[in-house]
């Protein structure tokens, strides 16, 4: 029925009353349906094949590259008592400038004058090694002294058993003439007596040859008393030959004994000097760490001790400071199922703390507010947390780091691997596979080894 009438019915007419209004109103809506459910598929068949990067997400925070550029906490070397604070929270120092001044605590060191009174002591131990030096000397001479008296008592000795050989020579010559005088006499008292007997001869003359007699005899007695003292002489002066060597060698020894425990006394006190030098040079050491200053430029951040009069025990942290130059890194913490998958120089994307990003970890190049940068270290261990560490450095080529990042800055990482279609990414992720490890040809990467830079060591 044509409408070409003004007055409209649809207001006293239901359509939905009528069944042949009902099935041509679901007709059209199965059609679009279909094309809707059509492109969609298309769609995602399509998505399915559109590239996707693979990666490794993992937390870390901001740290530097350089273990001297980290913040570092002073100690104090010595026990003292804190005296006076020359710098507060966040102020600049340079290095050398004093943070802090120390007083004695231990009784051992509280004496004024105690490095005085130990350099008198050096220098009275010193001049007691140039007395026994002396003493050495003197003893040394005593000794050579020695030498040359038991060299000349020797001498002396033998010249005397060499003139008493040659007495006992002379002596026995002597003898042996006598006892031929006595045995002319004997002939001359035997013929004057024979004489006599037959009336030849006076008895004055035989009287004569008696007597003569008798004094050969005596002569003979003299000399051979006199060659036996000679030879009991000899005797005496070859056991003198003995005793000296005995005494001079008993001499001998003593001086040298005397030598050695002179060179010992004297070694002791050397020893004593060393050690009392060593002493004064820990009193004037002792005295430098009274001023804890800063190492090097940076900023004090946290102050551990605080109150005057605080006792500080050696090897305590006091002061904690940043350095002011550094260059920043990122420390990341990834699963041992990971770490095959990365090698040094590899590319990673990073987002961090209170910089807004949107981030798309399978297509970075979409990714806003993200940064790149470049593995550079490696753990060779397991940290005490079950994850292997890992140092990022930045990737200037692309995008700098923010100058106001701060050390401790949490940070999420992207780690960057290979592009797969979307589809295979899918069906990695269903069956619990890891990402892809195995390389061949040009996209293989090798490990490259890092060598700390040489430095000179004057």
């Amino acid at each position: 029925m044509l409408n070409i009438s003004e007055n409209s019915i649809n207001a006293f007419v239901e359509l939905s009353d009528y069944k042949s209004f009902g099935l041509l109103k679901k007709s059209k809506i199965k059609k679009l349906s279909l094309v809707l459910f059509l492109f969609l598929m298309l769609a995602v068949i399509i998505g399915l094949f559109l590239p996707w990067t693979q990666n490794i997400q993992a937390k870390g925070k901001v740290t530097t590259l350089l273990p001297s550029q980290r913040p570092q906490a002073i100690q104090s070397v010595i026990s003292g008592r804190l005296e006076d604070w020359f710098v507060q929270e966040g102020d600049f120092v340079s290095a050398g400038d004093t943070i802090i001044h120390l007083s004695e605590v231990k009784s051992e060191y509280f004496d004024p004058d105690l490095i005085a009174r130990t350099n008198e002591q050096v220098e009275a131990k010193s001049q007691s090694i140039g007395s026994y030096d002396a003493k050495v000397k003197a003893l040394e001479n005593q000794y050579k002294a020695l030498e040359q008296s038991l060299k000349l008592k020797m001498e002396q000795t033998r010249n005397k058993i060499q003139q008493g050989r040659n007495k006992i020579s002379a002596d026995s010559i002597d003898l042996i003439a006598i006892k031929l005088n006595l045995e002319i006499a004997e002939n001359q008292f035997d013929r004057t007596k024979q004489l006599f007997d037959k009336g030849l001869k006076s008895l004055s003359e035989f009287q004569e040859k008696e007597m003569k007699l008798q004094q050969t005899r005596a002569k003979v007695n003299v000399q051979e008393n006199k060659l036996l003292n000679q030879r009991n002489m000899l005797t005496n002066s070859i056991i003198d030959l003995g005793a000296i060597e005995n005494e001079y060698a008993d001499k001998l020894s003593k001086s040298q004994s005397d030598q050695q425990s002179a060179l010992s006394a004297k070694l002791e006190t050397m020893a004593a000097t060393s050690k009392l030098q060593n002493q004064l040079s820990n009193y004037n050491e002792r005295q430098q760490f009274y001023y804890i200053t800063a190492p090097q430029s940076g900023y004090v951040t946290k102050a551990v001790k605080k109150g005057l009069g605080e006792i500080v025990k050696e090897g305590t942290d006091i002061v904690t400071i940043m350095p002011d130059v550094y260059d920043l890194a990122v420390e990341m913490y990834l699963l041992p199922q990971d770490l095959p998958l990365i090698r040094l120089g590899d590319r990673v994307r990073l987002r961090f703390d209170g910089w807004p990003a949107i981030v798309i970890s399978g297509w970075p190049e979409a990714s806003t507010g993200i940064f790149s940068g470049n593995i550079v270290a490696i753990d060779r261990f397991i940290s005490q947390n079950g994850y292997y560490r890992i140092m990022i450095s930045p990737d200037n080529e692309e995008k700098k780091w923010p100058e106001i990042l701060r050390v401790g800055t949490g940070a999420n990482s992207f780690i960057l691997l290979n592009d797969v279609p979307i589809w295979y990414e899918i069906w990695r992720q269903l069956n619990g596979f890891p990402a892809d490890y195995y390389k061949t040809g040009e996209e293989k990467r090798e490990d490259v080894k890092r060598k700390a830079p040489a430095k000179s060591i004057k």
